[in-house]
């Protein structure tokens, strides 16, 4: 089988396309065909060594894919050969194979094509966790959600929606708000203007926003921060920036706000019963039509490199995806 590999701490041009042997379940484990694999901007930071997760070398990158069982350890029970399942794998995911933990699964419903399965799991569960279990998101409320045109961003805002709450989109350019736009969100502000503070403060009648989700970090969080309405939620969701900011932590006090820290890997290792329940919330609402992962690319194996520049440079719109079969 093909796999990409990361045998030295680089940026994605190091990373390397190898013939691998095929993959055998060691116990507890199911080894599935990979239909489809989800690009995610932790994999950027991973292969350089730069995420919070440090895998030993040499890895094969990307955490969370769609498939099918192609064969199953004898002690595993509710899976067999030939089962469509997502998994959450946390590497080896760019790959013609995956072998996971049967924990790791979870059945597809009927309908729901691959790539979308590969799309859904990191960062709707993100955001799910984020906006519904963390900062308690409810119907009327505002929520500015920065960076808004990513991957974490859309499903922020789809979330959102889903939940009654009213949407301000932040994004760096009107091509990205246009995409924001088109998953419902209700104002756009383009916070490469100088007056971007002055539109949040504008669109919520001088209150601002009860919830700010924040994946970006760097330059934008202080005056995101000092924008938040009293009694609001800042969710720090990451740093895709690259800085991690330095906030006065008497804003905090003079707004009688909350900071909040988001780190989806580590909530679904604590609380698995309470991710199940947000995943079996996020199908439920993607049958229903209230959300819908934007697949903005599709990529080959061989091009995983590029799908990881194009992230990096911050050119991608919603998800991308490898096909490692096409």
């Amino acid at each position: 089988m093909k796999a990409i590999v990361c045998k030295a701490w680089g940026l994605p041009d190091t990373l390397t396309l190898e013939e691998l042997p095929d993959l055998q379940p060691a116990p507890g484990q199911v080894v599935l065909d990979v239909k489809a694999a989800g690009v995610n901007f932790p994999d950027v930071l991973i292969i350089q060594g730069k995420y919070q997760v440090k895998p030993a070398l040499p890895f094969t990158p990307g955490s969370e894919v769609a498939g099918v069982v192609r064969a199953v350890a004898d002690d595993v029970q509710g899976y067999k050969v030939g089962d469509r399942v997502i998994a959450f794998a946390g590497q080896g995911g760019f790959a013609q194979q995956l072998a996971v933990p049967v924990q790791a699964l979870m059945p597809m419903p009927a309908d729901m094509d691959f790539d979308t399965a590969a799309a859904i799991t990191l960062t709707y569960g993100t955001s799910h966790h984020a906006v519904v279990d963390r900062a308690g998101l409810k119907a009327g409320e505002t929520m500015l959600v920065l960076g808004a045109a990513g991957g974490v961003g859309l499903a922020a805002i789809d979330i959102g929606k889903a939940l009654g709450a009213r949407v301000i989109a932040a994004a760096s350019s009107d091509a990205k708000l246009a995409v924001c736009k088109a998953h419902g969100a209700d104002v756009l502000v383009n916070y490469s203007n100088d007056d971007w503070r002055d539109a949040v403060k504008a669109a919520t009648d001088g209150k601002g926003p009860d919830v700010i989700y924040d994946p970006v970090g760097g330059v934008y969080a202080e005056p995101a921060f000092r924008s938040i309405a009293w009694r609001g939620r800042y969710l720090v969701v990451g740093f895709a920036n690259g800085e991690i900011p330095r906030l006065p932590l008497n804003l905090a006090l003079l707004k009688g706000a909350s900071l909040m820290g988001v780190f989806w890997g580590e909530f679904v290792k604590r609380e698995p019963k309470a991710n199940l329940a947000a995943m079996t919330q996020l199908l439920g609402w993607l049958k229903e039509g209230k959300i819908q992962p934007h697949i903005s690319a599709r990529y080959p194996l061989a091009d995983t490199a590029a799908a990881l520049n194009d992230m990096a440079a911050r050119l991608v719109t919603g998800k991308v995806v490898i096909l490692p079969e096409a």
